[in-house]
Parts: C-alpha cells; structure tokens; sequence
C-alpha cells in the first residue's frame, strides 16, 4: 500500500513537470504560427497601381513595414528616398517632417503609393498624428524587454522539454493538458491583440526609449555672420559622410547653434541656415539619403558650449553640430569614432555672428 502511494506521487509529480513545460512553448509555437499566416496573407499590390491605406504598424525593418487594418488584412510597404513621412495638421495642414525611423510598431498611419512588381506598395506619403506617435513610442518600450525575456524564457523552455521526452506512459494525459494549455495561449493572444488595437486611449505617462548611439560626431564652425562653409568644414563632412555610408541602420542628426551677437531672432534664422547648408553638402557631394536625416533644427543663440563674454567663446558657438546615430539592433557595439577639432575662424565687424 505504501509503496503504492510513492508511485501515485511521482506520478502526479511527473505530470506536473510537463504541464509547465508544455504550457510556455504552446504560447510560442502559436504566436510563432500566427506571424507566419500575417506574413504570407499580406495583400499584393499591383504594379503601378495606386492605393491608399490606414491601419496599424504590426512590423518594422529598416527599409520596409507592414500595416494591419480594421480587416485584417496586412499590406507590405517599401520605403524609399522620396518618401515623405510627416504628422498631420501644423500650420496651413502642413504637419511637422519626421525621419522613417520614427515609424514604429503600434503607430495608426495612412501611406498613399504605388504597387511594385514584387507586390509591395511603394511609399509616397506617410501620414500619422503626433498623440499616435507618443503612443507607439511607449509600445516600443514596453515591448522589447518583453521580447528579450521571452527568448530567455525559450531557451529555459527547451531543456525543459528534453527531460520531459524521457517520460513515458502518460501520453493520452498529456494531450489533454497540451490542449487546454494551446487554448488558454490563443485567448491570451487575442486579448493582446485587442489591447494594441485600443492602446491610443493611453494618456500622456509615455518613457521614450531611444534605440540609437552615437558612433561618430562633428563640429562644424563659422565665421562672424556667416553660413558658408569653409574648407575645413567641408573635410569635415567628407569624412562624417564616409562614417555614415558604411553603416547599417543610421540616421544623421544636425544641430545649428550661434553665438549672443545680434538679435535673438536673427540669431536663429542664421543657425538655421547653417544646419541646412551642412545638410545640402552631404546630399549634393555624397549622396546620403535624405531619409537617413533627422530634421535639420536651428537653436540660435541657446546651448552655448563657451562664454559669449569672450571673443574665443563666440567663436566656438558659431557652429553646427552633426551626429551620426546607430541603430543598436542591426549593428555590434564598437568604440566611437569623434571628429572634435574645431574649424578656426576669422571675426568680422557685422551685426550678426
């Protein structure tokens, strides 16, 4: 009779291994299941027909995005240079220009484009509100630590189930466990779902998370009221355009800034010029993708970097700033390359600096 027991317990003991182990991976092998039917229903376009769609971000890589609608149906859509992404409404309905990488998972967008031969829908526009855009960029952090923990979790998972395998006898039962589990992961998964669907009534608590580094940077300076670039500045941005094309997954940050010279509003537009000028050089000299460019911002006379008491100090505010940033996730880390030898400059009489 004891003896008996002792069997009963392992058994139970046995059972109760195998139903945790089962549990996770029946959660995986569905989600797993359920991207792989997205992928291969996504909807083809047809070359060189137009459309227009709206719908959610379900998927991002760094030239590409799938967009779900209310149907379900998912379409393929490519980025290119041309590509004009932007917020909705601003002054005039003219909305506010973003770099693609701020097209994220979660994001409520509408693109206009063409289908290409390959079925996917070419990208003229990429319309979007900025309340959205707070809202994907919280999914974003919440998510990938998510996903880091359920690798984690996989691999744990896996040797788990080895030991399981060396189980024997108990195979009816253990099918009826591994489908009440398979149930439980699908109605997890669509509350998941429906959750992303109503995430835009989310409020203002929103942690960005900024996926990219610095690899390398540059200070560009200017002489007393001017925008034009000198020739030390140019070789300056040879050698940040160098960086930039043999990098994977960057975008290109520009800073203009100038020093307490003149009027503040002056002063801005001037900084301004100055970003847009060092943008023009690296587009009409080196090719770089305009959509690989953060929106150029001029600071004007504000984040002085020296005192503009002094004549040196001036100098060293007359500048603009470049930053080539790194997506983290399809580069390895490595050492930082920094250009930050200034341009020397002459100082003029005018008004402006």
């Amino acid at each position: 009779m004891r003896s008996n027991r002792f069997r009963n317990l392992n058994y139970l003991c046995a059972s109760l291994v195998v139903l945790l182990a089962l549990a996770p991976s029946t959660f995986a092998q569905q989600d797993a299941g359920t991207s792989l039917q997205q992928k291969n229903s996504a909807t083809a376009v047809a070359s060189g027909q137009k459309m227009k769609i709206k719908g959610v971000v379900t998927a991002r890589n760094v030239d590409t995005f799938t967009v779900q609608d209310l149907s379900g149906a998912t379409t393929n859509v490519l980025l290119t240079d041309k590509t004009s992404v932007k917020s909705k409404g601003g002054f005039l309905g003219g909305g506010t220009n973003y770099a693609v990488t701020n097209i994220l998972r979660g994001l409520n967008v509408e693109v206009e484009g063409r289908g290409d031969s390959s079925g996917q829908l070419v990208a003229d526009k990429v319309r979007f509100n900025e309340a959205d855009l707070r809202v994907a960029r919280s999914i974003e952090s919440r998510v990938d630590p998510v996903e880091n923990r359920v690798g984690s979790a996989e691999n744990r998972i896996s040797d788990v189930e080895q030991n399981s395998q060396k189980l024997s006898g108990q195979i009816d039962e253990l099918a009826a466990v591994s489908n009440a589990a398979r149930g439980r992961a699908k109605a997890a998964k669509e509350t998941a779902d429906a959750a992303l669907v109503g995430v835009n009534s989310t409020n203002e608590r929103i942690s960005a998370l900024d996926d990219y580094v610095a690899q390398s940077s540059a200070t560009i300076l200017f002489r007393n009221g001017s925008a034009v670039l000198l020739p030390e500045a140019k070789a300056k941005l040879d050698e940040v355009a160098t960086q930039a094309l043999n990098a994977k997954g960057y975008v290109v940050e520009v800073s203009g800034f100038a020093s307490a010279d003149g009027s503040t509003e002056l002063n801005r537009r001037l900084s301004q010029q100055r970003a847009d000028n060092v943008i023009r050089y690296l587009v009409e000299n080196h090719n770089l993708p305009l959509r690989r460019i953060v929106t150029p911002y001029g600071y004007g006379e504000s984040n002085p970097v020296a005192d503009n008491k002094t004549r040196e100090g001036r100098a060293e505010n007359r500048r603009v700033e470049v930053k080539v940033l790194v997506n983290k996730g399809l580069t390895q880390p490595g050492p930082a390359v920094t250009t930050s030898s200034s341009t020397t400059s002459s100082t003029s009489t005018s008004p402006q600096q």
